[in-house]
């Protein structure tokens, strides 16, 4: 493993910290901020931790051989055409159907708030952002998957 990693691990967990203390040294003065600096200090901990361990768990000597099969195997996945190819399909089905949900999402969301049926506010906005997400990632995930199994 490169020595980066390790660097990109502690800068993720000094940046976790940071937005730690800053979120309880100023919590009130924040104006509701501080749940926002949490959320990215769990974030930044959590992940620079598990870097970390990774790090030193690779470039230990009982795994270094392991680590350079898994390595080579990867590299043989993420070259091989087909699934090369797959990819790129299902990002470009992913993309048209994220469109799609866009498109019938706006004036249905338009009709709502004019009907005064779901008053559209910040809060109810990033939870259907934070939804359309997660979709497109399991939608590519499962288009890929398909493409896979149906070219195999």
């Amino acid at each position: 493993m490169k020595k980066s990693n390790l660097t990109i691990g502690i800068l993720y967990l000094l940046f976790g910290i940071g937005c730690m203390v800053l979120a309880l040294l100023m919590g009130d003065k924040l104006n509701g901020l501080d749940g926002l600096l949490f959320g990215f200090g769990g974030a930044g901990i959590g992940s620079g931790s598990i870097v970390i361990y990774k790090y030193f768990y690779w470039t230990s000597e009982k795994h270094k051989k392991e680590y350079s099969d898994k390595l080579e195997n990867e590299q043989i996945e993420l070259h091989d055409e087909l699934k090369e190819m797959l990819r790129a399909k299902a990002g470009q089905y992913t993309y048209i159907l994220g469109l799609v949900v866009i498109a019938v999402s706006m004036p249905i969301f338009v009709v709502f708030d004019a009907l005064e049926i779901f008053m559209m506010n910040n809060l109810k906005f990033i939870g259907f952002l934070f939804a359309y997400l997660i979709f497109q990632i399991f939608a590519g995930n499962i288009i890929y998957k398909f493409l896979l199994k149906k070219y195999q």
